[in-house]
């Protein structure tokens, strides 16, 4: 069974569409870490320590560029979750066209089962569980 080339075109364009959404997404994580980059000079120069004896605590900067990434996080992430949940959508179009576009004479060979289709019968006597159509009885 030949792909139709109207499923073909719809295939592509929500492959490309799922693209630039991923490609949405990757912008924001490289944005975020920019802003990251930029502050990170300005997060070590609290030092308070030396002056009075004692050396800097190193994990006084880490909490303070946790709690930073979080803040330029927390800020993008309605944005994030909206294209994460259109990520989601559009994998499952995709999936759902893919399988429609597969080739029927595969699913029969796969499952004889699925080959068998009511609505070629012309009786119920004729519908059976198993029965091929042009077998003989």
């Amino acid at each position: 069974m030949k792909i139709s080339p109207e499923r073909l075109a719809q295939l592509s364009r929500v492959e490309e569409a799922r693209r630039q959404t991923q490609r949405q997404l990757d912008m924001i994580d490289r944005q975020i870490i920019r802003r990251m980059t930029a502050l990170i000079s300005q997060l070590g120069r609290k030092r308070s320590g030396y002056r009075r004896g004692k050396p800097p605590d190193p994990s006084a900067f880490l909490e303070r560029y946790r709690w930073n990434l979080a803040a330029i996080t927390a800020a993008r992430q309605p944005e994030i979750d909206a294209l994460s949940r259109k990520l989601a959508r559009q994998d499952t179009a995709i999936e759902m066209l893919r399988a429609r576009c597969a080739p029927e004479s595969r699913h029969a060979r796969d499952d004889p089962e699925r080959a068998h289709r009511k609505d070629e019968c012309r009786s119920p006597a004729e519908c059976r569980p198993g029965k091929r159509h042009g077998a003989a009885a």
